[in-house]
């Protein structure tokens, strides 16, 4: 079996991994750390928690022990695509460089620029950024890329979600031709593999797992829920993510919860909290300090439920994090790999339950597929819930009802509920008396009729009652210039 000592790193280097307790590489670091000792692009395929961070960390080191950093211009460069994944590469920087004298700088959001302009300026040896704060120091003047042996891109696809490709494509241009670029991604989307191919020249190909796999200390599950009604689905997630932390009683001992959207990230916590559980939220729009506060607090133990975003779920060094709760499906199913992937880490047993409604069953559908197998049902820890027609029905109750007081204003709904033989008997009655009633008047009419001129066919102008229709919007009494012009009309 490999160990650090055969890997020929600087001796400073392995004694300072031997005080962090390592003494074994993980694979993906078996088989990174020779190939960029010799000087070779790398392009590492490894899912999180592997190792990967110290794949690129140690020959970097190693590699950067000759020479000495010029201001303005750092020696080595490492894009990560959180603040909490930079800090965390930082962290790792100081772990193995602490018998060196290299140094490094941090640049990411949250930060003073003028601070980060102080370190820049003294020259480093190492650059530790997210690319949009790069970017800002390279636009303001602050930062020369000229001088880049070595690129590291780390949580490549990561980057690809979060829409930071161009970046990285712009970064590489700024950089030499002849600098050593070391790669590392989860998975190989169509996107990554044409970046590989466009700026690394002959990589040496590392995957140490299939595609998209999930870690076997994991034990997987999904509740299938439908809500009792539409509007009460949040409030019963939650209710079901409190029983299932329920169940596992003291054998959850931490957990990160992950939620689809940042605003539910902070209901979440906040309904925890409201029902005595200790939690805390972190996502992109919180401040970093508090950010950081929340992360170190989980870490040390002061913190037992990490309510989170996709922001924690790529790259971040928590060791023994017992459980993982998906309280949303991932809209991506790479995402869920990543997610599960904070439990069970170096050989732990680790536990992923996950809340699938109708809307997301489709979500549900990739993840299968990406893993090439279905995720266990669980039964819901509530019971079941009452058949979704109903619920459904009962939701909608309020609009039938005001269809129906609509109806009630028309007559002829009451109509044929009256229609009983009886009804229609005393209905028939009274339905000749109203023709009786015109006839009085239909009698000065005719004698008139006498008196005026017939028309041809020999009838009079009064013929709108031969059937007993008077002439629409001209009432019963029919002046007889009027008539006299019909008369002459037709007689014309």
């Amino acid at each position: 079996m490999t160990k650090f000592s055969d890997l020929n790193l600087d001796p400073k280097i392995t004694k300072a991994i031997a005080e962090a307790g390592y003494d074994t590489p993980t694979p993906i670091q078996s088989g990174a750390i020779p190939a960029a000792l010799q000087g070779r692009d790398v392009l590492g395929i490894a899912q999180t928690g592997t190792g990967k961070t110290a794949g690129f960390t140690l020959p970097m080191i190693h590699l950067l022990g000759r020479g000495r950093a010029r201001a303005r211009m750092p020696r080595s460069l490492v894009l990560a695509p959180t603040r909490e994944l930079a800090a965390q590469v930082a962290e790792n920087f100081d772990t193995y460089s602490k018998y060196t004298k290299l140094t490094k700088a941090l640049l990411i959001g949250g930060v003073s620029f003028k601070e980060q302009d102080l370190l820049i300026d003294r020259g480093v040896d190492v650059l530790i950024a997210t690319p949009g704060r790069l970017l800002d120091h390279f636009e303001r003047g602050k930062l020369l890329l000229t001088g880049v042996q070595i690129m590291v891109v780390d949580e490549a696809d990561r980057m690809l979600d979060m829409g930071f490709i161009p970046d990285i494509e712009r970064i590489f241009s700024l950089t030499p031709f002849t600098r050593q670029t070391l790669f590392f991604s989860a998975t190989m989307a169509p996107e990554i593999e044409r970046i590989t191919n466009t700026f690394l020249s002959n990589p040496e190909k590392v995957e140490v797992a299939r595609q998209a796999t999930a870690s076997e200390t994991i034990e997987q599950g999904v509740v299938m829920f439908r809500a009792s009604r539409k509007d009460r689905q949040a409030s019963e997630k939650r209710k079901i993510l409190r029983a299932l932390i329920d169940g596992e009683g003291e054998k959850c001992s931490n957990a990160i919860i992950f939620c689809n959207r940042k605003t539910d990230v902070d209901i979440v916590a906040k309904s925890l909290t409201k029902n005595g559980y200790n939690a805390a939220p972190i996502h992109g729009d919180l401040d970093q300090s508090q950010r950081t506060k929340t992360l170190e607090s989980f870490r040390e133990g002061g913190l037992r439920f990490l309510v989170a975003s996709d922001v924690a779920a790529r790259g971040l060094d928590v060791p023994a994090v017992s459980h993982v709760f998906n309280f949303d499906v991932p809209s991506h199913a790479e995402d869920y790999i990543h997610r599960i992937g904070r439990t069970g880490r170096a050989g732990r047993d680790g536990k992923a339950m996950m809340i699938c409604v109708p809307s997301d069953e489709k979500n549900l559908d990739d993840i299968e597929r990406l893993i090439g197998k279905p995720v266990p049902r669980l039964e819901n820890p509530l019971g079941e819930t009452p058949a979704a027609a109903p619920e459904e029905h009962s939701d909608d109750a309020p609009k039938p009802e005001k269809r129906s007081r609509s109806r009630t204003r028309k007559p002829k709904a009451e109509t044929p509920v009256e229609a009983t033989p009886e009804a229609a008997a005393e209905a028939a009655t009274p339905a000749p008396q109203p023709k009786p009633e015109p006839a009085p008047e239909r009698k000065p009419a005719a004698e008139t009729e006498k008196e005026q001129p017939r028309g041809r066919g020999g009838r009079g102008r009064n013929d709108r009652h031969d059937h007993g229709q008077p002439v629409v919007g001209m009432g019963d009494h029919l002046p007889s210039f009027i008539a006299k012009s019909f008369d002459e009309r037709r007689t014309g």
